[in-house]
Protein backbone atom coordinates (compact mmCIF):
# COMPACT_ATOMS: atom_id res chain seq x y z
CA UNK A 1 0.00 0.00 0.00
CA UNK A 2 1.24 3.49 -0.91
CA UNK A 3 2.12 5.66 2.09
CA UNK A 4 -0.19 8.78 1.93
CA UNK A 5 1.98 11.74 2.94
CA UNK A 6 0.42 15.50 3.61
CA UNK A 7 2.51 17.95 2.38
CA UNK A 8 2.28 21.90 2.75
CA UNK A 9 5.22 23.12 1.74
CA UNK A 10 5.85 23.75 -2.27
CA UNK A 11 9.42 24.10 -1.50
CA UNK A 12 9.43 20.30 0.16
CA UNK A 13 12.39 18.48 -1.21
CA UNK A 14 10.44 15.55 -1.93
CA UNK A 15 8.30 16.77 -4.52
CA UNK A 16 11.30 17.68 -6.76
CA UNK A 17 10.50 15.18 -9.35
CA UNK A 18 7.36 17.34 -10.20
CA UNK A 19 8.78 20.94 -10.50
CA UNK A 20 8.62 22.76 -13.30
CA UNK A 21 6.81 20.48 -15.18
CA UNK A 22 6.67 22.71 -18.30
CA UNK A 23 10.18 23.60 -18.44
CA UNK A 24 11.30 21.40 -21.06
CA UNK A 25 15.35 22.04 -20.69
CA UNK A 26 15.04 21.42 -16.80
CA UNK A 27 13.14 18.31 -17.15
CA UNK A 28 14.83 16.28 -19.82
CA UNK A 29 18.47 17.16 -17.23
CA UNK A 30 16.05 16.44 -14.64
CA UNK A 31 14.52 13.29 -16.23
CA UNK A 32 17.77 11.93 -17.60
CA UNK A 33 19.40 12.45 -14.12
CA UNK A 34 17.47 9.81 -12.36
CA UNK A 35 16.17 7.71 -15.42
CA UNK A 36 11.90 8.85 -14.58
CA UNK A 37 9.26 10.23 -16.07
CA UNK A 38 5.60 11.44 -15.39
CA UNK A 39 2.48 10.41 -16.11
CA UNK A 40 -0.26 12.76 -15.74
CA UNK A 41 -4.00 12.23 -15.39
CA UNK A 42 -5.52 8.70 -14.38
CA UNK A 43 -6.06 7.19 -17.34
CA UNK A 44 -2.00 7.58 -18.24
CA UNK A 45 -1.19 6.71 -14.81
CA UNK A 46 -3.35 3.55 -15.16
CA UNK A 47 -1.86 2.18 -18.26
CA UNK A 48 1.60 3.37 -17.13
CA UNK A 49 1.59 0.85 -14.11
CA UNK A 50 -0.72 -1.71 -16.29
CA UNK A 51 2.36 -1.51 -19.02
CA UNK A 52 4.93 -2.80 -16.14
CA UNK A 53 6.34 0.75 -15.29
CA UNK A 54 7.16 1.24 -11.88
CA UNK A 55 6.02 3.97 -9.69
CA UNK A 56 8.67 6.09 -7.73
CA UNK A 57 6.27 8.39 -6.42
CA UNK A 58 2.31 9.79 -6.87
CA UNK A 59 1.38 13.53 -6.03
CA UNK A 60 -2.16 14.25 -5.98
CA UNK A 61 -4.92 16.07 -4.41
CA UNK A 62 -6.86 14.42 -1.86
CA UNK A 63 -10.00 14.39 -3.59
CA UNK A 64 -8.54 11.84 -6.48
CA UNK A 65 -7.45 9.35 -3.75
CA UNK A 66 -10.46 7.37 -4.44
CA UNK A 67 -10.34 7.08 -8.25
CA UNK A 68 -6.91 5.30 -8.15
CA UNK A 69 -7.46 3.49 -4.82
CA UNK A 70 -6.48 0.25 -6.66
CA UNK A 71 -3.12 1.96 -8.09
CA UNK A 72 -2.27 2.90 -4.44
CA UNK A 73 -3.13 -0.38 -3.24
CA UNK A 74 -0.38 -2.15 -5.39
CA UNK A 75 2.37 0.32 -5.04
CA UNK A 76 4.30 -0.89 -1.77
CA UNK A 77 5.03 1.48 0.42
CA UNK A 78 5.31 3.88 -2.37
CA UNK A 79 5.12 7.76 -1.31
CA UNK A 80 1.95 9.55 -2.65
CA UNK A 81 2.29 13.10 -1.62
CA UNK A 82 -1.25 14.48 -1.19
CA UNK A 83 -1.26 18.22 -1.40
CA UNK A 84 -3.89 20.79 -2.38
CA UNK A 85 -4.21 22.13 -5.60
CA UNK A 86 -2.44 25.69 -4.66
CA UNK A 87 0.44 23.13 -3.54
CA UNK A 88 0.17 21.56 -6.93
CA UNK A 89 0.14 24.46 -9.05
CA UNK A 90 3.32 25.97 -7.37
CA UNK A 91 5.59 23.11 -7.80
CA UNK A 92 4.40 22.25 -11.21
CA UNK A 93 3.36 25.30 -12.34
CA UNK A 94 0.44 24.48 -14.00
CA UNK A 95 -2.88 23.57 -12.89
CA UNK A 96 -3.16 20.35 -12.56
CA UNK A 97 -7.00 19.59 -13.55
CA UNK A 98 -6.72 15.95 -13.87
CA UNK A 99 -6.25 15.37 -10.32
CA UNK A 100 -2.62 12.88 -10.62
CA UNK A 101 0.89 12.68 -11.49
CA UNK A 102 2.83 10.02 -11.07
CA UNK A 103 6.76 9.67 -11.16
CA UNK A 104 7.49 6.34 -12.98
CA UNK A 105 11.08 4.91 -13.41
CA UNK A 106 12.32 4.27 -16.98
CA UNK A 107 13.04 1.02 -18.58
CA UNK A 108 16.29 0.48 -20.65
CA UNK A 109 15.18 0.77 -24.74
CA UNK A 110 14.77 -2.32 -26.83
CA UNK A 111 17.47 -3.28 -29.43
CA UNK A 112 16.84 -2.29 -33.22
CA UNK A 113 16.36 -6.03 -33.85
CA UNK A 114 14.14 -6.56 -30.74
CA UNK A 115 11.60 -4.38 -32.00
CA UNK A 116 11.75 -5.27 -35.43
CA UNK A 117 11.45 -9.07 -34.70
CA UNK A 118 7.73 -9.46 -34.55
CA UNK A 119 6.27 -6.27 -36.48
CA UNK A 120 5.59 -6.02 -40.10
CA UNK A 121 3.93 -2.49 -40.03
CA UNK A 122 6.62 0.22 -38.83
CA UNK A 123 6.37 4.07 -38.53
CA UNK A 124 9.90 5.60 -38.69
CA UNK A 125 10.46 9.22 -37.44
CA UNK A 126 13.03 11.41 -38.21
CA UNK A 127 13.86 14.62 -36.49
CA UNK A 128 9.82 15.28 -35.53
CA UNK A 129 11.05 17.80 -32.28
CA UNK A 130 7.48 18.73 -31.07
CA UNK A 131 6.55 16.42 -28.18
CA UNK A 132 2.93 16.54 -28.85
CA UNK A 133 3.88 15.65 -32.52
CA UNK A 134 5.52 12.61 -31.26
CA UNK A 135 2.66 11.48 -28.83
CA UNK A 136 0.04 12.50 -31.74
CA UNK A 137 2.03 10.20 -33.71
CA UNK A 138 2.28 7.37 -31.11
CA UNK A 139 -1.54 7.24 -31.09
CA UNK A 140 -2.83 7.29 -34.27
CA UNK A 141 0.36 4.86 -34.99
CA UNK A 142 -0.98 2.61 -32.51
CA UNK A 143 -4.83 2.70 -33.30
CA UNK A 144 -4.40 2.85 -36.97
CA UNK A 145 -2.50 -0.39 -37.40
CA UNK A 146 1.58 -0.06 -36.64
CA UNK A 147 3.17 -2.70 -34.98
CA UNK A 148 6.39 -0.28 -33.38
CA UNK A 149 7.98 2.95 -33.62
CA UNK A 150 11.56 3.98 -34.27
CA UNK A 151 12.64 7.28 -33.43
CA UNK A 152 16.14 9.45 -34.79
CA UNK A 153 18.40 10.54 -32.04
CA UNK A 154 17.09 14.11 -32.59
CA UNK A 155 13.56 12.84 -32.10
CA UNK A 156 11.73 14.64 -29.21
CA UNK A 157 10.90 12.01 -26.06
CA UNK A 158 8.30 9.61 -26.35
CA UNK A 159 8.09 9.74 -22.26
CA UNK A 160 8.11 13.33 -21.86
CA UNK A 161 5.06 14.36 -19.68
CA UNK A 162 3.07 16.06 -22.95
CA UNK A 163 3.77 13.34 -25.61
CA UNK A 164 2.31 10.62 -22.59
CA UNK A 165 -0.11 13.02 -21.72
CA UNK A 166 -1.32 13.60 -25.86
CA UNK A 167 -0.64 9.84 -26.63
CA UNK A 168 -3.20 8.89 -23.99
CA UNK A 169 -1.06 6.25 -22.67
CA UNK A 170 -0.59 4.61 -26.19
CA UNK A 171 3.63 5.33 -25.40
CA UNK A 172 3.41 2.23 -23.37
CA UNK A 173 1.26 0.10 -25.49
CA UNK A 174 3.31 0.72 -28.79
CA UNK A 175 7.00 -1.06 -28.88
CA UNK A 176 9.22 2.05 -29.58
CA UNK A 177 13.50 2.83 -29.55
CA UNK A 178 15.74 5.48 -30.83
CA UNK A 179 18.05 4.33 -33.62
CA UNK A 180 21.25 5.70 -32.66
CA UNK A 181 23.15 5.03 -36.00
CA UNK A 182 20.89 6.84 -38.24
CA UNK A 183 22.86 6.15 -41.40
CA UNK A 184 22.47 2.71 -40.76
CA UNK A 185 18.89 2.57 -40.35
CA UNK A 186 17.16 2.21 -43.52
CA UNK A 187 20.15 -0.83 -44.71
CA UNK A 188 18.83 -2.72 -41.25
CA UNK A 189 15.24 -2.25 -42.25
CA UNK A 190 15.74 -3.65 -45.93
CA UNK A 191 18.07 -6.54 -44.59
CA UNK A 192 14.88 -7.20 -41.99
CA UNK A 193 12.45 -7.62 -45.48
CA UNK A 194 11.11 -4.03 -45.05
CA UNK A 195 9.84 -2.21 -48.19
CA UNK A 196 10.45 1.65 -47.12
CA UNK A 197 7.94 4.34 -47.81
CA UNK A 198 8.87 8.17 -47.54
CA UNK A 199 6.00 10.43 -46.90
CA UNK A 200 7.45 13.94 -49.35
CA UNK A 201 5.73 16.69 -50.85
CA UNK A 202 8.52 15.79 -53.96
CA UNK A 203 6.26 16.93 -57.23
CA UNK A 204 7.01 12.99 -58.68
CA UNK A 205 5.93 10.33 -55.80
CA UNK A 206 3.31 8.67 -56.05
CA UNK A 207 -0.59 8.89 -54.85
CA UNK A 208 -0.27 7.25 -51.25
CA UNK A 209 -3.67 5.36 -52.53
CA UNK A 210 -1.69 4.22 -55.00
CA UNK A 211 1.37 2.61 -53.23
CA UNK A 212 0.59 -1.44 -52.92
CA UNK A 213 0.23 -3.87 -50.21
CA UNK A 214 3.69 -5.33 -48.70
CA UNK A 215 4.20 -8.42 -46.40
CA UNK A 216 6.73 -5.67 -43.98
CA UNK A 217 6.40 -1.94 -44.82
CA UNK A 218 8.04 1.17 -42.58
CA UNK A 219 6.18 4.52 -42.91
CA UNK A 220 9.11 7.25 -42.96
CA UNK A 221 8.02 10.64 -41.91
CA UNK A 222 10.68 13.26 -41.62
CA UNK A 223 10.87 16.90 -39.35
CA UNK A 224 8.35 19.44 -39.00
CA UNK A 225 9.01 22.29 -42.29
CA UNK A 226 12.03 20.78 -43.93
CA UNK A 227 10.34 17.54 -44.15
CA UNK A 228 12.77 14.20 -44.57
CA UNK A 229 16.52 14.72 -44.91
CA UNK A 230 17.45 14.02 -48.94
CA UNK A 231 18.94 10.77 -48.56
CA UNK A 232 15.90 9.23 -47.14
CA UNK A 233 13.94 10.96 -49.90
CA UNK A 234 16.61 9.64 -52.64
CA UNK A 235 16.96 5.92 -50.94
CA UNK A 236 13.59 5.10 -49.56
CA UNK A 237 11.77 2.01 -51.64
CA UNK A 238 8.81 4.49 -52.47
CA UNK A 239 8.06 8.13 -52.31
CA UNK A 240 4.42 8.75 -51.53
CA UNK A 241 2.35 12.18 -51.23
CA UNK A 242 -1.30 12.69 -49.71
CA UNK A 243 -3.28 14.34 -52.40
CA UNK A 244 -3.84 17.81 -51.44
CA UNK A 245 -6.49 20.31 -52.82
CA UNK A 246 -5.32 23.54 -54.77
CA UNK A 247 -3.76 25.89 -52.03
CA UNK A 248 -2.98 23.66 -49.61
CA UNK A 249 0.39 21.96 -49.55
CA UNK A 250 0.87 19.99 -46.88
CA UNK A 251 -0.85 18.78 -43.26
CA UNK A 252 1.12 18.71 -39.89
CA UNK A 253 3.47 15.76 -39.76
CA UNK A 254 0.66 13.62 -36.63
CA UNK A 255 -2.14 14.49 -39.33
CA UNK A 256 -0.29 13.28 -42.06
CA UNK A 257 0.87 10.10 -39.97
CA UNK A 258 -2.63 9.27 -39.48
CA UNK A 259 -3.65 9.46 -42.86
CA UNK A 260 -0.69 7.35 -44.50
CA UNK A 261 -1.62 4.90 -41.89
CA UNK A 262 -4.87 4.47 -42.19
CA UNK A 263 -4.14 4.79 -45.83
CA UNK A 264 -1.18 1.79 -45.73
CA UNK A 265 -2.95 -0.79 -43.22
CA UNK A 266 -6.75 -0.15 -42.83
Amino acid sequence: MARLVPVEDPADPRLADYVDLRDTALRKSLEAAHGMFIAEGEKVVRRAVDAGYEVRSLLMAERWLDGLSDVLAAADDVPCYVVSDDVAERVTGFHVHRGALASMLRRPLPSLDDVLADASRVVVLEDVVDHTNVGAIMRAAAGLGADAVLLSPRCADPLYRRSVKVSMGAVFALPWTRVEDWYEALPRLRAAGFRTVALTLAADAVDLADVPAAARTALVLGSEGPGLSRRWQATADVRARIPMRAGIDSLNVASAAAVACYALWS
